[in-house]
């Protein structure tokens, strides 16, 4: 069974971040996981994407082909109106073999959020193994699917986010699968600078990981692409931000930001250590090659470790 569905066009792989109509016009905030298995012989991008407004929420999963291009889809609506959509399975033929999409949704935690917090599960599963596992659940899931947990563990490989504000955006990532939540919160705000010439129009940029000030950019309007890096939990993250589009375009707009960790760099002193601003061309350039490596999965290695990238959209509305 081949369900398709109409996943945003910035969700395609390998492709650079666009404005989608979808997005913009329903102010819908969307979660996208991409994941790397072995599925139905060989290894693939599983990509998992949570979506909501204020009428649903829903839920795909996409399977790639032996070509890049093809993906294998379904998709659930979360409609309140529609009770039984939030347990189920679905199916599909991937290359030859019959793919399980299993789901228990009805007593999920959203806490007002895109993905789910707890009691739930996700699971595919394919020749008799649960491929990819997601939620905490995992009994249930286990013996729903009547399969056995496969033999090589998931690598995560991107997270992709849209969010909306008028001037502080949030969300919440791990930096390793195995690793705690950190709180992210950006906010871009006018700042009051004395004997200065920028004035009182002085744009200011903070970014705060779990409530600490990481990177404090001031004259936002002469730094709009730049990066730092960061160490949290003695782990250095590379932070790229693109905010061009806030300050000199008009209507739904968004910044980009970039939050990439190095697992191999270790802090030799504080847990939150911002580092010199590198060249914003640089910045720029990495903007776009990262985005299109980390959702095309050319940075998963023959290791079995991938190396994780948040992208995260930041949808400015007045």
């Amino acid at each position: 069974m081949h369900d398709s569905i109409g996943i945003p066009a910035c969700f395609s792989f390998g492709e650079r971040p666009t404005d989608d109509p979808a997005i913009t016009r329903s102010g819908r905030s969307v979660f996208m996981s991409v994941y790397r298995t072995k599925i139905a012989g060989q290894c693939r991008l599983i990509t998992i994407t949570w979506c909501k407004n204020l009428l649903l929420h829903g839920l795909s999963v996409s399977v790639q082909g032996q070509d890049t291009d093809n993906q294998y889809c379904c998709k659930v609506e979360l409609k309140p109106w529609y009770f039984w959509r939030k347990q189920g399975s679905k199916h599909f033929i991937v290359d030859g073999k019959a793919v399980n999409v299993v789901w228990d949704l009805k007593a999920a935690k959203f806490n007002g959020e895109t993905e789910p917090r707890s009691d739930y599960y996700v699971a595919i599963a394919c020749e008799e193994e649960v491929v990819l596992l997601l939620g905490d659940l995992k009994k249930d899931a286990y013996r729903k699917t009547g399969c056995r947990p496969a033999l090589i563990e998931p690598a995560l490989v991107s997270r992709k986010e849209h969010v909306f504000g008028k001037k502080k955006f949030s969300t919440r990532v791990k930096f390793h699968e195995k690793g705690t939540f950190h709180d992210i919160s950006i906010e871009c705000n006018n700042g009051l600078v004395n004997n200065s010439s920028f004035g009182e129009n002085d744009q200011q940029m903070e970014i705060r990981i779990d409530g600490h000030l990481a990177i404090h950019v001031k004259h936002l309007q002469w730094k709009f692409r730049g990066n730092e890096h960061i160490y949290v939990n003695k782990t250095r993250v590379e932070v790229y931000w693109d905010v061009h589009n806030w300050l000199f375009s008009s209507g739904p707009r968004h910044a980009l930001f970039i939050f990439k960790p190095n697992s191999s760099s270790t802090s030799p002193s504080s847990a939150l250590t911002p580092s010199s601003p590198r060249s914003s061309s640089l910045a720029s350039t990495l903007l776009s090659s990262q985005a299109a490596d980390s959702t095309s999965g050319e940075e998963y290695n023959a290791g079995g470790s991938s190396r994780f990238c948040l992208i995260l959209y930041a949808w400015k509305v007045e």
